[in-house]
């Protein structure tokens, strides 16, 4: 676990709009092993730019040493949630919903380890489709007062509209606020984050747990993320910016990043990547072609990780054979592995990032390395990476899965690692 408290980073960034008992959260997630969740929609296959900011909250999460989980709305889904909607949203069926979720799931999977449950999927359906209505209204709808709940934003919105609220959307903030218990009861989580236009369900699912367990819960919300211009973040002329790489080609993804607004690209590094915020930082003070290398660091990090390394690499060189090469510093965001000009022919397109000596005094366990890398996707391929013959350390084979890599294979401050014939990635030191 780092030292720095989540909700530190996340303020910093950029991510916090309203949070609930401010210093006991703080206090809780100091602690360290917190269970946190965020609900996903399934009116889709496909996330899009717009799910960002709350994926990478999870993703910041997980990396200080929580656990998150990530709740695709199976089960309600199948209601509608009218939180930021002037009009009924479209019914699924649950053949659909269980298709969306899966594709919400895989793409969830580049962003956040739910190996050895260091991060947990779970659908509301498995709960909300056996409850029973009679011992929920008395269990549960006892809980909820009707004046409180017509005040709530969400609420007004829809009454206030010409279609106005039906009595099954109305009971979305309950099944919402079950949800929260549930999760509470059987996972230990007691922190729900969500966009602003969740704080009425959140701040519900706090006081149901309050009431009926007489315990504190606790919940973030996050703004809503425009473009300098107002526009809503992850939509063009053409529609949606999708994760889904058949809906927006990554190449597409990395031109809809490249296009960034000047007044946007610090802002968008800092939600968008995980590159340290001291370097972040820097980005204020750039104009003219260096504000434009940074924007090819930021289209090249979304990438990666949306797509991966080898997706994000064609993408940046389609690029240059498209609109001409853009050099990018090597003292520019250091820590990101765009490709730099490093004034070696051959060495242009091969990505990499700076890691610090220290690392690699103890030793760093080659899967790991090669996992960190991007060269695969996860550690357990890693694994089976070395354990096939496809690795290379400065040009040698490994078949040693539990090889430790330290400064004896450091060859003129770098180290490259090769995956098959094709993929490199060099770490300088």
């Amino acid at each position: 676990m780092a030292d720095t408290n989540v909700l530190t980073i996340l303020k910093q960034r950029g991510f916090v709009d309203q949070t609930t008992h401010d210093t006991e959260l703080f206090e809780y997630l100091g602690r360290g092993g917190a269970t946190c969740y965020i609900g996903f929609d399934p009116t889709a296959a496909s996330l899009h730019v717009g799910s960002l900011v709350p994926i990478m909250a999870l993703a910041h999460m997980q990396r200080q040493g929580h656990r998150p989980i990530a709740l695709v709305g199976g089960g309600t889904g199948l209601v509608g949630d009218p939180s930021g909607k002037t009009e009924m949203r479209q019914m699924l069926t649950l053949q659909e919903v269980e298709a969306n979720a899966r594709g919400i799931q895989r793409q969830l999977s580049r962003f956040i380890d739910f190996h050895q449950d260091r991060a947990l999927m779970l659908n509301n359906a498995d709960w909300l489709t056996r409850l029973k209505y009679i011992p929920f209204l008395r269990d549960i709808g006892r809980h909820f007062s009707v004046n409180r709940m017509i005040r709530a934003e969400s609420y007004r919105m829809r009454m206030e509209s010409e279609e106005g609220l039906n009595f099954i959307e109305f009971n979305y903030m309950l099944l919402q606020a079950y949800d929260f218990i549930e999760l509470f009861d059987n996972y230990g989580c007691r922190l729900q984050m969500g966009g602003s236009d969740q704080w009425g369900n959140i701040v519900a699912g706090i006081e149901l747990i309050r009431r009926m367990r007489q315990e504190t819960a606790f919940g973030i919300t996050f703004p809503l993320i425009t473009t300098s211009s107002g526009a809503k973040m992850g939509k063009t002329a053409k529609g949606a910016v999708w994760l889904d790489p058949v809906r927006t080609p990554p190449y597409e993804y990395f031109q809809y990043w490249i296009n960034t607004d000047d007044r946007d690209v610090e802002r968008f590094l800092a939600l968008f990547t995980f590159l340290p915020w001291e370097e972040v930082g820097t980005v204020s003070a750039l104009a003219g072609s260096d504000l434009n290398a940074a924007k090819t660091v930021l289209a090249f990090e979304t990438t990666c990780l949306a797509h991966g390394m080898e997706a994000a690499i064609q993408a940046h060189q389609a690029a240059e054979r498209m609109f001409g090469k853009r050099s990018v510093p090597q003292d520019l965001l250091p820590s990101s592995g765009v490709p730099r000009d490093t004034g070696k022919a051959d060495d242009v397109s091969v990505p990499g990032s700076t890691m610090d000596r220290s690392l690699f005094q103890q030793g760093v366990p080659a899967f790991k390395l090669f996992h960190m890398a991007g060269l695969a996707p996860s550690s357990s391929q890693a694994r089976r990476l070395i354990q096939q013959g496809g690795a290379y350390i400065n040009g040698e084979r490994i078949d040693d899965v539990e090889r430790l890599i330290t400064e004896n294979d450091i060859r003129d401050s770098e180290i490259l690692l090769r995956s098959g014939k094709k993929r490199f990635y060099k770490i300088s030191i």
